[in-house]
């Protein structure tokens, strides 16, 4: 594939604007869907960035409940399927023709190169390339496109990843961050050098692991105070087929313009300015399969808009605070995962843990937190009860298993990710 890195220019005006009505003219005339949703709209010679800004947004459920409306093109011309990974509700099916591939192939190569990778660096897949899940084959296409090596390991079994690293040395990891924290552990439960190991870098894929001043979060410190590695963050997800990724001054996660066309939406429905935070509102530029116009991810984070250290204008992603739809009402407080995350993570003794969050008799939230048995009676799980009432301000219900079993509670071998949560009624 020729595919060439993005240069430090932003785009002008002019093309952004020539980019966003060649989408909206393409989903009104191929969308079933957005026929429907835009019968009215004309684009004409007046189109702007504000008059697209006034077209309906849509939605997850929007996705969910039309899906093969969203297609544009006969289905012979679908060389993949993917779907979404369930985690906030059921999969969606999304649909993907051969430049749609190639698409792919340049967001993970583009990405890949503003983290400093070359084709001399051999790559170790830490997540899996099956079941219908998009990350781990961009990913895999994005390195055969930069002309660098992969190791397609999959994910969990932490005895394969060490035997896989210790026998072909790749140079970097691309893996689920939690999942390093047990790989970690495991190379310690048995023997394994692993800061002597070929591993320079990983790219973290699933989970934020910086803060909002892109300095390590608690996972990510606790990931490079014990192995000496370097952190990549991104964001993506499996609707805008294409991540935000840091650079290697890693001061945020870029956009890739070619790509995608970004809001950040405030509560008042206000575009977010330098600094501010709001809802992720992308539209996918350049799919011909399933495009989507005005997306709202239901992703919270911060938009920076300032020029990068490293030269580039677009703007940048803070790490994902939150979704709007996983909100947790607690005993009177409003909660998100992530900061139950964040409180579990402040341990290294545990490595592993699962949050449930179910309805009582009067559909009330309840949480309650699996972790490992050894953590029962003991003083740090004194030390999270207290922590617990201290930063989240009340006290979630405990069960606790034996390790393995609680490993396979969070790494299910019908999931693509990590389950450290659970909504269930």
């Amino acid at each position: 594939m020729n595919l060439t890195a993005k240069d430090t220019n932003t785009k002008s005006t002019e093309e952004i604007v020539t980019a966003l009505a060649d989408l909206t003219r393409y989903v009104k005339e191929k969308s079933p869907f957005y026929q429907r949703k835009l019968s009215s709209l004309t684009v004409g010679s007046d189109f702007s960035i504000e008059s697209f800004k006034k077209l309906p947004f849509t939605t997850k459920e929007d996705l969910a409940a039309n899906d093969l409306d969203f297609l544009c093109v006969p289905r012979n011309e679908i060389a993949e399927y993917v779907t979404t990974s369930g985690t906030t509700g059921s999969p969606i099916s999304l649909y993907l023709t051969k430049s749609d591939l190639t698409r792919l192939a340049k967001n993970e190569h583009d990405s890949l190169l503003l983290m400093g990778n070359t084709s001399d660096d051999l790559f170790q897949l830490l997540t899996t390339i099956d079941k219908q899940f998009m990350a781990g084959l961009a990913y895999f296409l994005g390195v055969q496109a930069l002309g660098a090596g992969m190791v397609r390991v999959g994910p969990g079994v932490p005895q394969l990843q060490w035997s896989s690293i210790l026998k072909y040395k790749p140079t970097k990891l691309i893996a689920v961050p939690s999942f390093i924290v047990t790989l970690i552990e495991y190379a310690k439960e048995n023997n394994i050098d692993f800061n002597n190991s070929s591993v320079e870098a990983i790219v973290c894929i699933g989970e934020p692991i910086r803060n909002e001043d892109f300095s390590n979060n608690i996972l990510g410190k606790r990931i490079i105070e014990n192995w000496d590695v370097q952190l990549f963050s991104t964001y993506a997800s499996t609707e805008m087929g294409a991540a935000f990724s840091e650079c290697t001054a890693q001061n945020g996660c870029h956009l890739n313009e070619d790509l995608l066309f970004l809001e950040v939406i405030k509560e008042d429905g206000t575009e977010a300015a330098h600094e501010e935070t709001g809802e992720i509102v992308v539209s996918t530029l350049g799919v011909t399969g399933s495009p989507l116009l005005r997306y709202r991810t239901g992703d919270i984070a911060k938009v920076y808009r300032t020029k990068c250290s490293c030269g580039r204008s677009t703007p940048r992603l803070g790490p994902i605070l939150g979704r709007k739809n996983q909100m947790i009402k607690f005993k009177g407080t409003t909660l998100y995962p992530k900061a139950i995350f964040d409180l579990l993570d402040l341990y290294r003794e545990v490595s592993c843990y699962k949050v449930v969050v179910s309805k009582d008799q009067l559909n009330n939230d309840e949480i309650t937190i699996l972790l490992e048995d050894k953590i029962a009676n003991s003083e740090v799980f004194a030390s999270i009860l207290e922590e617990c009432q201290a930063k989240l301000r009340v006290i979630p219900k405990f069960d606790f298993l034996e390790i393995n079993a609680l490993r396979a509670q969070v790494y299910k071998k019908n999931l693509r990710k990590p389950e450290k949560i659970q909504f269930s009624e």
